[in-house]
C-alpha cells in the first residue's frame, strides 16, 4: 500500500480524525486525491435530490447546479423550497431548477410524485436520496412503518422502481444513497425492520436504517444495474448540519470545532454524480473512495439476513422480488 493509502485508511479506522473535518482536509492534499468535475460536467443532465432544502442536500443541489445540471428539489415544504431556488439562482444564474412536492415516507405520496415526475417527461440521469429522519421517539409513517426506515429505505426504494421509466432515457444512470458513518456501530436487524421490540432509541433506529441501505446496495446494483445503473452509498463523515444541531445537541456542542461543512459533507455525492467514467456500482463512499461496510465482526451481516431484509422491503413496497 501506497504511503497516501496508508494515511487514508488510519484516518478512516481512527473515526475522528477520518469523519471530521481533518480527515477531508488532509485526504484532499495526498498524492491521488481524485480530480474535481470539470466545469459543465453535469450540463444537459437532470439531478433529482430529495431533502433538499438544507444541509447536506442543499449543498448537493448547489453542487450539481454549478456543475451545469438541471436540478430537481423532491421536498416536503415548497414555501422552503423557494429559498433554496432563489440561492442556486443568485449564485449560478444560469441554472434551471424545478420543485417536486413529497414525503418520502408516505409511500402514496411517492407513488404520486413519481406518476407526476413521469408525466411531466423528464429524463432523469441522477437520484440523490438524502432525505432524513430522526424522531425523538418511535413514530410511524403514513402507512404505520418506522418512520426512519421508511424514509431512509422503503420510499427510496420504491421512489426509485416508480422512476426507472425516467432513469432508463439516461445513459448510464445513477442513484446514490446518503447513508451515515453512524450504521457502523449497528448489526442489520433483519429480524425486526420496525423496531417493534426493545426500548426505542432514536439514534439507534437512525443508524439501523441506514445499515439497512448499506447492507442492500449488492441488491439494489444487481436489480438497477440491468438498465446499466450506477448505485453507491455516500457517507459525509461529521457534517454540520441543522439535522444535526436538532437531533444530537450534545454532539454537536462537543465536536463543533471539528464538524465538516455542508459542502464538505456533500463533497463525494457531487463528485460521483458527474466523475466520469463512473467507478463500479453497489458501493460505499466516503471521501472519494470506496470504504469497508463494516470495521467490526459484530456488524458484519450474513446474505441470510440480507435476503429476509430484501423480501420485507418488498412486501411492505408492493415491487416485485
Amino acid at each position: 500500500m501506497s504511503l497516501s493509502g496508508v494515511v487514508d485508511t488510519v484516518l478512516d479506522r481512527s473515526v475522528v480524525l477520518g469523519f471530521s473535518r481533518v480527515g477531508l482536509s488532509v485526504r484532499s492534499r495526498l498524492p491521488g486525491w481524485p480530480a474535481d468535475p470539470p466545469p459543465g460536467a453535469l450540463a444537459g443532465r437532470d439531478v433529482a435530490i430529495t431533502g433538499a432544502t438544507s444541509g447536506l442536500g442543499l449543498a448537493t443541489a448547489i453542487g450539481v447546479a454549478e456543475l451545469g445540471a438541471r436540478v430537481h428539489l423532491v421536498v416536503r415544504d415548497e414555501a422552503k423550497a423557494k429559498a433554496v431556488v432563489a440561492r442556486i439562482s443568485a449564485q449560478t444564474p444560469s441554472a434551471v431548477v424545478e420543485v417536486h412536492r413529497c414525503d418520502v415516507g408516505d409511500l402514496d405520496d411517492v407513488r404520486r410524485f413519481a406518476g407526476a415526475f413521469r408525466a411531466g417527461g423528464s429524463s432523469l440521469d441522477v437520484l440523490v436520496h438524502n432525505a432524513g429522519v430522526m424522531p425523538p421517539e418511535r413514530t410511524e409513517s403514513a402507512q404505520g412503518h418506522e418512520l426512519a426506515m421508511a424514509v431512509h429505505v422503503l420510499g427510496p426504494v420504491l421512489m426509485t422502481e416508480l422512476l426507472r421509466p425516467a432513469l432508463r432515457e439516461s445513459d448510464g444512470p445513477r442513484v446514490l444513497l446518503v447513508t451515515s458513518g453512524g450504521m457502523y456501530g449497528q448489526p442489520l436487524r433483519a429480524d425486526d425492520p420496525e423496531y417493534v421490540t426493545g426500548a426505542y432509541s432514536p439514534t439507534t433506529a437512525y443508524a439501523r436504517s441506514k445499515r439497512a441501505q448499506v447492507e442492500l446496495l449488492p441488491v439494489l446494483q444487481r436489480r438497477w444495474g440491468v438498465e446499466g445503473a450506477h448505485v453507491w452509498a455516500t457517507h459525509p463523515g461529521w457534517a454540520a448540519t441543522p439535522g444535526v444541531a436538532d437531533s444530537l445537541p450534545r454532539f454537536n456542542r462537543l465536536t463543533g470545532p471539528i464538524l465538516r461543512d455542508a459542502d464538505g459533507g456533500a463533497d463525494t455525492t457531487v463528485w460521483l454524480a458527474a466523475v466520469e467514467p463512473p467507478p463500479r456500482g453497489g458501493g460505499l463512499w466516503h471521501d472519494r473512495r470506496p470504504r469497508p461496510t463494516s470495521f467490526l465482526p459484530s456488524t458484519r451481516t450474513d446474505a441470510g439476513a440480507t435476503e429476509r431484509l430484501w423480501a420485507w422491503v418488498t412486501e411492505q413496497t408492493g415491487i416485485s422480488a
